[in-house]
């Protein structure tokens, strides 16, 4: 063999100390006798040549010792990471030199003797081997070493260069005054990186692979995908994509608690608020190993490695102390590590928050929604606002943050408030477990985040390590696969079989390793032409969607019309969706479904929406997918919207205050659906009062006047909110189209103790539609957390796969598993119906059900709990002046009362059919069924709630409140 004067090495390989066997000197010519041809021979020639180079390469690579030297890694362009299944099939490698990679040892610098003593040379460029992945570049000291020294993960890419001109691709060549340098440049995200090689061919041959491994169709990373995600739709084949619904955190606290304990490999951490002395298991006497630090140092312990990223809050405005979790989390164990971002004045951040609520174990299943692993967090679905003595919350996890915010965690099981006097605040909340390429996407999105962070804050802490994302390995469904890979699976039969990476490459690339070099055909398939519509045989979704889905996501182009928040006046939202929940081609109607805390995991369409920008996760553009997203599905709607939301902040049109379209896409499809004289209802429930400490009226609570100023304007008040715009062209029937609900609950403090009640504080980030489709994500509904430059969030919007039988307004409905059994079991729990009332709230939008069931039992509770405390919020107290009246009045009646006047007197006062009876008032709350009340739309109509100039919240940007 001769070497090719057109693949030089690529520069001196550096020699590690240790004596290795891939250190091993081979020599770079192979030693082949020369095979002499003679007249006539050549066919005789070429075979015997074919030979003799089969016999020396079964040889050659037959010797281990041979095989494991850096000359035959580069040789065959193969390194450790190379047939990893769970990064995704090999695409190029090879030894680059890249410019400034401060945590490169000094021994891979390549520098000429006289540098060092005359530092004549750029010590800038290190020589690294480089992994190309189809999410990623990776670049490694070595074939043989599998940490990364840095990675750079592919992101959506703008469309142009602004100008409209020339398109921006992920990589490309760098022209350089000196003719003997051949220079590239990798740009992702926010950041850009120069490499260079040893001739133009290998130049244009890693732009290319680069290019095509990030754009690829469908799976490609710089690609944006439906909505303007990172992450394109999951589970048009049977890809194993699944999902499970939890209500309250009693069940996805268990879920998580179960998920931790069967970890073997990664753990994935990521919250607003983090507390180690979690209970996740209740009563905590009887499950003292459920704590969240003693369950990670067990699993540390057994060498799963843990990742945390906390959010680093401003300590002058949150208490939540994460300065304290991450030095508790440190002690763990080594095998823990934390991170905790922004580093405000580093950043330059300091009005937003890190606000994902993400768990997720060895890349197979992760948990998202609206539950912190935080105090507080725990609750069933009675939501019981006593614990004295302390069984299920212990110390300062009794938490109402209405009363009264710890100033310290330190202890954390003494007690904040007196159990005896004070009401814990109940917390309501949906969560949801995925199984399958989605958690894989989620996973991306913490390693994204985890990566930044590590660069801004610790880029040469060796003890914090970059992460690389696993890939989903599942080829497209153009390509014909239809399983995903089991990664688990594969490595024990590694195991079993003996075969051992760490101590040479595998032989084995079975065709799951490399599935893009040899793809199989899909049967009976033509992908010559692009066409897609015999796959929609396999898919519940009609055959216009499929197709035309499946092109919007493959072009950058098409993706523009799904963009509607800039512009709702212009074409309708993503014409490919005109056709989502129209009758499903497969049906299940012999499922029988449960209504618990636990929903069904069931298979069905997945895809991961978020928002982030270059603050957030390094990314060059914010992308606000759940905002698009959010928009275009409530245009969509056929029949009903149910959202569940801590916040409802949101402007129509022409506002130039609040910037989210969330309230134009719900005004413009109520009037839809009045000019066409169709029923159609829009329910939504969030908290009575914001979730912050002080009254109304108190001198300190000036940030809850605020929010409660921005969440009437947005409801009722003022000529930006829905209910006085839809008044002024629908008058009453209003009410039949959109409401506002609340939820509230009672019990006694202790044994014989005074009846108290509580809001039930909303804290679900949750949107479904028409019983088929669902969102269950960390984002509020206001600017903060949708328009992708402010808070980040991330989200999943679930498409049903399967079906049962239903009603919609008095007609058959083939209604999604996963989205019905959800607002079941909701709505059981808020109307306080038993198991076998279900058939009561089957139809969302029939009369009997919307008013004469949901509507009549929010009002019959919201009177009596007036009745019984005439508790706050409510619509008979207009100003601050008759908040202060109302409450020196039941002071002086009762001694105590709580911030919110809940504390019911020892007896009641009733007139019942002319006649005055004094009874205990917990026999008049027998009656409230379930928890539902009406939304206060009255309250405090006559005060301006802002902040006033003599107020410190006054000089805070207005945008922190909405």
């Amino acid at each position: 063999m001769v070497q090719d004067d057109e693949e030089p090495d690529d520069g001196a390989v550096p020699l590690h100390h240790e004596d290795s066997v891939k250190n091993r000197y081979v020599p770079s010519v192979a030693a082949l006798s020369i095979i002499r041809p003679s007249i006539g021979g050549q066919q005789t020639i070429a075979d015997r040549a074919k030979v003799a180079m089969q016999g020396y390469l079964n040889r050659f690579l037959g010797n281990l010792d041979i095989v494991n030297s850096q000359e035959v890694c580069r040789f065959l362009e193969v390194s450790r990471l190379s047939f990893l299944q769970e990064y995704g099939p090999k695409l190029k490698e090879g030894y680059v030199m890249v410019k400034h990679l401060s945590n490169i040892s000094q021994d891979s610098d390549v520098s000429c003797f006289p540098c060092n003593w005359f530092h004549c040379c750029n010590n800038s460029w290190k020589k690294v081997w480089s992994v190309l992945k189809p999410g990623f570049l990776a670049f490694l000291d070595d074939p043989f070493n599998n940490k990364p020294l840095d990675i750079m993960i592919f992101d959506i890419l703008p469309y142009s260069n602004g100008d409209g001109g020339t398109k921006i691709f992920l990589a490309d060549p760098v022209k350089e005054r000196n003719p003997l340098r051949y220079t590239f440049k990798v740009t992702s995200g926010n950041r850009s990186i120069l490499l260079r090689t040893t001739s133009s061919a290998k130049v244009k041959a890693w732009v290319t692979a680069i290019n095509e491994a990030s754009l690829r169709p469908l799976e490609g990373w710089c690609c944006p995908h439906r909505f303007g995600s990172f992450a394109p739709i999951r589970g048009l084949t049977e890809d194993g994509s699944q999902a499970q619904w939890f209500v309250d955190g009693q069940a996805a606290f268990e879920a998580i608690a179960t998920s931790i304990q069967d970890a073997k490999s990664e753990i994935f951490i990521t919250g607003w608020w983090l507390c180690p002395e979690l209970y996740l298991r209740r009563p905590f006497d009887s499950f003292s190993t459920s704590r969240l630090d003693s369950l990670l140092e067990e699993k540390a312990n057994q060498g799963v490695q843990i990742y945390v990223l906390l959010y680093k809050e401003v300590s002058l405005a949150l208490k939540i102390n994460s300065l304290y979790s991450m030095r508790r989390l440190f002690k763990i164990h080594e095998n823990v590590r934390v991170l905790r971002y922004p580093d405000h004045f580093a950043a330059r951040v300091y009005l937003w928050s890190h606000h994902e609520k993400l768990v997720i174990i060895d890349y197979k299943i992760c948990y998202i929604g609206g539950l912190d692993l935080c105090f507080g967090r725990y609750d069933t679905p009675e939501h019981k606002v006593g614990d004295c003595p302390s069984v299920i919350w212990p110390g300062k996890d009794y938490y109402n943050p209405r009363e009264s915010e710890p100033n310290s965690w330190e202890d954390t099981m003494k007690d904040e408030l007196d159990r005896k006097k004070y009401p814990r605040m109940p917390w309501h909340d949906v969560h949801c477990a995925l199984w399958g390429p989605p958690c894989r996407d989620i996973a991306r999105h913490f390693v994204q985040r985890w990566n930044h962070a590590k660069r801004t804050k610790a880029p040469n802490e060796h003890g914090i390590p970059l992460l690389m994302p696993h890939h989903h390995m599942v080829l497209p469904h153009y390509m014909g696969r239809s399983k995903e890979i089991d990664i688990d699976e594969k490595k024990d039969k590694d195991k079993r079989k003996g075969i051992g990476r760490q101590d040479s490459f595998s032989s084995e690339s079975p065709m799951q390793d490399i599935p893009l070099l040899l793809p199989q055909e899909a049967d009976g398939l033509d992908t010559s032409n692009g066409d897609h519509t015999n796959l929609s045989e396999n898919f519940p979704l009609s055959q216009k969607l499929e197709h035309e889905t499946l092109v919007s996501d493959t072009q950058m182009k098409g993706f523009q019309d799904e963009v509607v928040p800039l512009n709702l006046g212009a074409q309708p939202v993503a014409n490919a969706l005109d056709d989502w929940w129209e009758t499903p081609e497969e049906t299940n109607d012999d499922i029988t479904l449960e209504y618990g805390e636990v929903g069904p995991r069931t298979t069905c369409h997945c895809q991961v929406i978020r928002s982030v920008s270059q603050w957030s996760a390094g990314t060059s553009q914010p992308e606000e997918s759940i905002h698009t997203a959010y928009c275009s599905l409530i245009e969509k709607a056929k029949h009903f919207i149910y959202i569940e939301n801590q916040f409802f902040i949101s402007g129509l049109a022409g506002d130039d205050i609040i910037l989210n379209r969330v309230l134009e896409a719900l005004y413009r499809r109520i009037l839809q659906a009045h000019k066409d004289q169709k029923d159609f209802r829009v329910i939504i429930v969030m908290p009575l009062l914001p979730g912050f400490q002080g009254g109304l009226d108190d001198g300190g609570a000036a940030t809850v006047r605020a929010l409660t100023h921005w969440q009437y304007r947005t409801i009722s008040r003022e000529n930006h909110s829905i209910l006085d715009n839809l008044e002024a062209i629908l008058g009453p029937k209003t009410q039949d189209y959109i409401s506002f609900y609340g939820l509230r609950s009672h019990g006694r403090l202790y044994e014989n103790g005074p009846v108290a009640t509580s809001q039930v504080y909303v804290h679900s980030k949750l949107m479904i539609i028409d019983d088929r489709i669902a969102f269950i994500g960390s984002s509020n509904i206001n600017d903060r957390s949708l328009l992708g430059l402010r808070d980040s969030e991330i989200g999943v919007l679930i498409e049903d796969k399967e079906y049962v039988d239903s009603l919609m307004n008095g007609k058959p409905w083939k209604a999604g598993k996963f989205s019905y059994s959800l607002r079941c079991s909701l709505w059981s729990e808020h109307l306080g119906l038993h198991a076998g009332e279900i058939s009561k709230i089957s139809d969302p939008v029939a009369d009997t059900t919307y008013k004469d069931l949901w509507s009549a039992t929010a009002k019959e509770n919201t009177r009596i709990y007036h009745e019984v405390f005439a508790c706050i919020p409510n619509n008979q107290i207009h100003s601050r002046a008759a908040l202060r009246q109302s409450m020196v009045h039941w002071k002086e009646k009762l001694g105590h009362t709580t911030i919110d006047m809940g504390i019911a007197p020892d007896k009641l006062v009733c007139h019942e059919n002319g006649e005055i009876k004094i009874i205990d008032p917990i026999d008049r709350l027998k009656s409230v069924k379930g928890h539902l009340v009406s939304f206060p739309l009255e309250f405090m109509r006559e005060e301006d709630l802002r902040p006033a100039v003599i107020e410190s919240e006054f000089y805070v940007a207005p945008q922190v409140y909405h």
